[in-house]
């Protein structure tokens, strides 16, 4: 059950969102670190932000398939300064956030991930994902100084 206050789609008239998903990315990753960092990163926000998923998906032959986020996903790329700074950002406006940091490319599973951000105060940790969910213009000014990805 959707638990958004947002209103589901119901006809042709268009969807308006009063929040923000974005996906930061910093812009020196590898394609597939890219593709990596931001599945794991809108996997933290799905998790704990109920309101964010959508009612399950069901094709004409009746087959159902998992539900999943109710609004776009949008996703920037950011020097590593930027993207430092929209961490601050996030942190200060308490935003729910997710990251990734570089170290996380040399683990294997959730423990030594969790374990390897853990290891790094919050200034040093060498960020290369953030992902947020708030209102929009909250959510624009964290990642202020950030382009779309291409």
């Amino acid at each position: 059950m959707n638990t958004s206050t947002e209103p589901e789609p119901t006809g042709p008239e268009p969807v308006r969102f009063d929040t923000k998903i974005a996906v930061l990315l910093r812009a020196d990753l590898e394609t597939w670190q890219r593709l990596n960092v931001t599945s794991f990163l809108v996997s933290g926000l799905g998790t704990q932000l109920p309101e964010v998923i959508g009612e399950p998906y069901e094709d004409a032959d009746g087959v159902p398939y998992l539900p999943m986020f109710r609004q776009p996903v949008m996703v920037f790329e950011a020097t590593k300064e930027t993207l430092a700074t929209a961490h601050t950002r996030a942190l200060t406006r308490a935003l729910p956030r997710a990251v990734f940091t570089s170290d996380l490319f040399a683990t294997g599973n959730d423990r030594d991930n969790r374990a390897a951000v853990r290891a790094v105060p919050t200034a040093d940790l060498d960020l290369v994902g953030l992902a947020v969910h708030g209102p929009k213009n909250a959510v624009d000014k964290v990642v202020k100084g950030a382009r779309m990805h291409p």
